[in-house]
């Protein structure tokens, strides 16, 4: 069986992370989402995989080549313009030779999921499977009601007043070739899009067999900024030793911890696991490392640093005596020495942050900040729960920044002296 994985959208309620990345390839865990769909799949017997591409492909190109280092062969196709589902899904006709499995490259997944859904289809030979899992509240996915096995209705974001039951698509199908003509005649939905669930509909009011299994296995949907500390955190349960760079005498380390090659761990740094830390990273000394904390590759963390349950990526500096807690860092940002990024009101309320300009309950007690890549903070700048720096954007010594900053900007302090003698 063949996969098509479908990493080409940028993910806007991801900005600022994904100004220079598409979503797919923000990391979790110590690496990009869609990579675990590409692990998945070959862990389950699927090595040929068409991944489609089109917001800042040469980001998912430059990891993942022609996938060799990754167990799979990969290829490619652009979609120019990102017209929804059913479009990208049909960039795909003329490349697949027989049924194919199809996944969402901003969905992480149990592994054992993909070999259900490969079981089921050889058992049931539908036309069209969809993979659907029970949730309390469906109103921000597509709600799917079924007649035993078969796909009756899909309902996308149900409203309160509707009764569409609890089972929700996961965005994990198998199809036979045959979609494809099917994708051909889909209309344009209300948001302007192909949509693969009007595809799917289609078929069920043809009468062709349009089968589900539910699933309980593990599903994660990163939508948002925070949610990729949530994804770090589930992820990060299975975590299991792993050193291969330098520590040095007077490291403490408590719980599973990985240390990538040429990493440095120096003298007096505690490492409280689970803690990823990439490859050639300079940590310490004297350094506090919390659970669930995510480090990339070629970052520096200064003296007397603290960091709790965050995301650092590649080619960040974080500098003495800085406290990052609970927060998203970019690539190659400069954290100043004495920059403060706060993770907790002072009411101990929920803490709320932007997102495509609502204001959005995250749901989480405890939330930092989010920083695009190229972020530059001065010394002694504090950062207010629930924050936003768009990239490129520069924090001046000791401001507070209590609102977002859009990306490219200088913020300054103004202030006055008084000098006597």
């Amino acid at each position: 069986m063949e996969a098509v994985v479908l990493t080409a959208g940028e993910g806007t309620r991801m900005r600022p992370l994904t100004l220079t990345r598409p979503k797919t390839m923000l990391p979790v865990a110590g690496k990009p989402m869609v990579e675990y769909s590409v692990d998945a799949l070959r862990d389950n017997g699927v090595s040929e995989i068409i991944m489609i591409t089109g917001y800042r492909e040469e980001v998912v190109r430059s990891h993942f080549r022609d996938g060799s280092e990754f167990g799979v062969d990969i290829s490619y196709v652009k979609q120019d313009e990102r017209l929804g589902t059913a479009h990208a899904i049909g960039q795909a006709a003329g490349m697949v030779s027989d049924e194919f499995i199809v996944l969402n490259g901003d969905i992480i997944t149990d592994p054992q999921l993909v070999g259900d859904l490969i079981s089921a289809y050889g058992d049931m030979k539908p036309e069209t499977l969809m993979v659907l899992r029970e949730v309390p509240d469906p109103s921000s996915f597509g709600a799917v009601r079924l007649e035993g096995d078969r796909v009756r209705e899909i309902i996308e974001k149900p409203s309160p007043d509707v009764d569409a039951g609890n089972l929700i698509n996961t965005g994990i199908y198998v199809f036979s070739p045959a979609v494809f003509d099917y994708i051909e005649q889909t209309p344009l939905s209300r948001r302007g899009e192909y949509e693969i669930t009007d595809t799917i509909m289609m078929q069920v009011r043809d009468d062709l067999p349009v089968r589900a299994i539910v699933s309980e296995r593990e599903w994660i949907d990163v939508g948002r900024p925070w949610e990729l500390l949530d994804a770090s955190e589930k992820l990060m349960k299975g975590l299991e030793r792993s050193i291969h760079g330098e520590v040095e005498d007077g490291v403490t380390i408590h719980g599973p911890v990985v240390v990538g090659d040429g990493s440095i761990i120096r003298s007096g740094t505690y490492i409280q696991g689970p803690v990823y830390i990439g490859k050639d990273c300079d940590i310490g000394p004297n350094c506090y490392l919390r659970a669930h904390t995510c480090i990339g590759n070629n970052v520096s963390i200064g003296n007397a640093v603290e960091i709790k349950n965050s995301i650092i990526m590649d080619g960040t500096n974080v500098n003495h005596l800085s406290y990052v807690g609970d927060s998203v860092i970019g690539a190659d940002c400069n954290i100043a020495a004495g920059t403060n990024i706060a993770n907790l009101r002072f009411d101990d309320g929920p803490v709320r942050m932007r997102v495509k300009e609502e204001s959005v309950d995250t749901g989480r007690r405890k939330l930092g900040a989010v920083f695009g890549d190229g972020v530059k903070t001065g010394i002694n700048s504090s950062f207010n729960p629930g924050v936003k720096v768009g990239k490129g954007s520069r924090i001046g010594a000791g401001c507070v920044i209590y609102e977002d900053v859009p990306s490219d900007k200088l913020v300054i302090l103004k202030q006055e002296y008084i000098i006597r003698d």
